[in-house]
């Protein structure tokens, strides 16, 4: 009578693989490839100004983001989402959010009027972090479709603030790569969700960037 020789650990067999094979990771490879050269032109985009105009602009752009305290809590949010939603959209929201940012800076920009956008930021950061809080699994499109739209307010808030002495695309290069940033950290933050009590800790996350979405949009009272 033979035994089987298998030691797989209880559960394992539930673990997705460390790494892709076939097709797979093909696809993977691919998707990766044009992140990077979609984030390489932008780069390239506010370096090929020369001057101080583009060196100007592309700061203006990287800090409008983590100056701002509704635009910095949503960007990380959105990361941290994407994390608890795991694969595609802990990648998919991330590259949606600065897409339709760049639309919503060009709106912002050229002067396009846009109704409500303040308070369609603080909302964003509202309804992200109770997504968080409340451990919502959204189908892939609901979600892409909710962060498309914040991201259309947070890119026409940028936009609409470009200093008079900066370049448009180096500005816009440098919020979209600051964003990236600030949502590579929110996945980081999601991947607590490994640990003992991490999903709990996140939802915890959630409710307190909720609260200050409330905050944001009651007008801050407290602060003078």
């Amino acid at each position: 009578m033979e035994h089987s020789s298998d030691n797989t650990k209880p559960g394992s067999a539930l673990q997705p693989p460390l790494f892709r094979t076939g097709a797979d990771s093909y696809r993977w490879t691919a998707t990766k490839l044009c992140v990077t050269i979609v984030l390489m032109s932008l780069a390239s985009a506010a370096y090929a100004h020369s001057g101080e105009e583009g060196a100007n602009g592309f700061l203006a752009g990287v800090l409008h983001p983590v100056t701002g305290f509704d635009h910095l809590l949503a960007m990380v949010a959105v990361g941290i989402w994407g994390a608890t939603l795991g694969r595609p959209l802990i990648w998919v929201l991330p590259v949606a959010f600065p897409m339709l940012m760049v639309v919503g800076g060009i709106l912002g920009i050229t002067g396009v009027s846009v109704p409500f956008i303040e308070t369609g930021i603080a909302t964003s950061v509202i309804a992200l972090g109770l997504a968080i809080a409340a451990a919502w699994r959204a189908p892939v499109g609901v979600a892409v479709a909710i962060v498309a739209v914040f991201g259309v307010f947070h890119g026409y808030a940028h936009g609409a603030e470009l200093p008079s002495a900066a370049s448009p695309a180096a500005y816009v290069a440098g919020f979209v790569l600051c964003t990236g940033a600030l949502h590579l950290a929110g996945i980081g933050i999601g991947a607590f969700k490994g640990l003992p009590k991490g999903p709990q800790g996140l939802r915890l996350c959630g409710a307190l960037i909720a609260l200050a979405g409330a905050w944001i949009l009651a007008g801050m009272p407290g602060m003078s």
